[in-house]
C-alpha cells in the first residue's frame, strides 16, 4: 500500500511578514553537549526537558516556565552516542538508546540509572508505551538497526524483552501516541502497530519519498502520523483508510529556490542554478492544538503548517551560525517549542567544520503560529 501522491506545494513570499517570523526572542539554554544533539523530549509532567547527544550523554534541564531559563538537574552516560529518548508519563523516568545498543533507564530525582536490555545492532528510536495487562507500569519499545522492535517491561529484572516484532528491515525512526507506534523503516517502508496488540503489526506502508526517512510522528490521538525525508518532503496520513481523500497528502518544505537569473541576453544558454533540496530532521506535532505541526531541517529553519489547511502558518529563518537543526519538540502545554542546533553529519566526517556550534534553544510559541486557520 502507498500514500497517496496528493502534492500540496506552499510559496509562501520570503518578504511576506506575515508568514516569516523574527529570532529575537529565542532563548538560549546551557550549550553542555560536546557533540550533535540528536533527540529532545519534554516531559508530560514537569517543565523537563532532555537533550541526547552523540557525546553519549541524555542532560536533564529544569526550564522556568516564565522566564524559559534553564539549569541542569540530572544526566545519563552511556557508552556511545544517543540516538533517542522520550520521558515516562509520570515525569519520573527517561528512557535512551543509541549505539551501545543497551535500553537505558535514568531516574530523574535520583541521578541513578539501570540497563533494561539490548539489541544485537544500535538502537535508533525508543518510546514509553501503553500496553494491555501492564497494570500501569510503563512499557519501553525500542526501534534498532537490527530491524526489530522489542518492548521492555521495567518489572522485570532479567532483561530479557517481553515481546519482539521483526521489521524486515533497520529502524531510522519511531514515534507511539495513544494506541498509535509509528515504526519508519529502510527501504521506505513504515509499520503500524496498534498497542492494543503490540506484538503485531497491524499494517505496513511504502513512503512517497524516493530516499530514506528521517523523522516520523504520530498524531496526539494517535489516528495518523506525519513522515519526514531526505528530499525536503513531508507526508501526512490518516489511520482510517475510509477517511483518507484530502487528509492525506505531501507536500514540499525546506528548500531554497535560487536566486534570480543574472543571465542577460548575450549568455541564452547559461544553465539555470537548481534549487537546494535540505533533509527534514524533525516533524512534531502541537501537543494542545493538533491540526497544527512543525517541521525543522537541515536548512537551519523551522515552519509552523496548518494540517487541514494544508498551509503555511509562519516560518523562522536560520539564527546566526545555525547549519542545521537537528532534533526538536514542543513543551506539553505548547508554549516552547525546543530545538537543538548543530552539525547533522549529512556529509560525513569530511564535512563536519571544527567551529560549528551545538547550541539548544527555546522558542516561544505564539498564538498566530499555533492557531489553524478558519473556514
Amino acid at each position: 500500500m502507498a500514500y497517496s501522491r496528493t502534492t500540496t506545494t506552499t510559496k509562501p513570499s520570503p518578504s511576506s511578514s506575515s508568514t516569516l517570523g523574527s529570532l529575537a526572542k529565542e532563548i538560549s539554554l546551557p550549550e553542555d553537549a560536546q557533540d550533535t544533539i540528536s533527540s529532545v523530549s519534554w516531559s508530560p509532567a514537569a517543565h523537563h526537558l532532555a537533550a541526547a547527544s552523540w557525546d553519549g550523554k541524555v542532560r536533564i534541564y529544569d526550564v522556568d516556565a516564565g522566564s524559559g531559563a534553564a539549569r541542569g538537574v540530572a544526566m545519563l552516560a552511556a557508552d556511545g552516542p544517543l540516538l533517542d529518548c522520550d520521558w515516562a508519563e509520570d515525569g519520573t523516568l527517561v528512557v535512551a538508546g543509541g549505539a551501545d545498543a543497551k535500553t537505558h533507564i535514568l531516574h530523574v530525582a535520583t541521578n541513578q540509572t539501570a540497563t533494561l536490555g539490548s539489541h544485537e545492532k544500535p538502537i535508533r528510536g525508543v518510546r514509553f508505551v501503553s500496553v494491555p495487562g501492564s497494570s500501569g507500569t510503563p512499557i519501553v519499545a525500542s526501534g534498532s538497526w537490527d530491524r526489530t522492535v522489542k518492548y521492555w517491561d521495567l518489572r522485570q529484572q532479567h532483561h530479557d524483552a517481553v515481546a519482539t516484532v521483526a521489521c524486515g528491515e533497520r529502524v531510522y525512526a519511531m514515534d507511539a501516541k495513544a494506541n498509535l507506534l509509528v515504526v519508519a523503516t529502510a527501504a521506505r517502508h513504515v509499520h503500524l502497530i496498534d498497542l492494543r496488540n503490540p506484538g503485531a503489526i497491524l499494517r505496513s506502508v511504502n513512503t512517497p519519498f524516493t530516499y530514506q526517512t528521517r523523522a516520523v510522528a504520530a498524531f496526539p490521538d494517535g489516528k495518523g502520523w506525519a513522515t519526514a525525508g531526505l528530499e525536503g518532503r513531508c507526508g501526512i496520513n490518516v489511520l482510517d483508510e475510509m477517511a483518507a481523500g484530502n487528509n492525506n497528502f505531501t507536500f514540499r518544505c525546506h528548500r531554497t529556490p535560487p536566486p534570480p537569473s543574472t543571465a542577460n541576453k548575450q549568455q541564452p544558454q547559461q544553465k539555470p542554478q537548481p534549487t537546494q533540496v535540505w533533509a527534514v530532521n524533525a516533524v512534531q506535532f502541537h501537543p494542545v492544538r493538533p491540526a497544527v505541526f512543525v517541521t525543522a531541517g537541515s536548512d537551519g529553519t523551522f515552519h509552523f503548517w496548518d494540517r487541514v489547511a494544508h498551509s503555511r502558518l509562519k516560518g523562522y529563518p536560520a539564527g546566526a551560525g545555525v547549519v542545521a537543526i537537528t532534533a526538536a519538540a514542543f513543551s506539553r502545554d505548547g508554549a516552547y517549542l525546543a530545538y537543538a542546533s548543530g552539525y547533522d553529519w549529512s556529509a560525513g566526517a569530511a564535512g563536519h567544520a571544527p567551529g560549528v556550534r551545538t547550541r539548544l534553544a527555546l522558542h516561544p510559541v505564539t498564538l498566530e503560529e499555533s492557531t489553524p486557520r478558519k473556514g
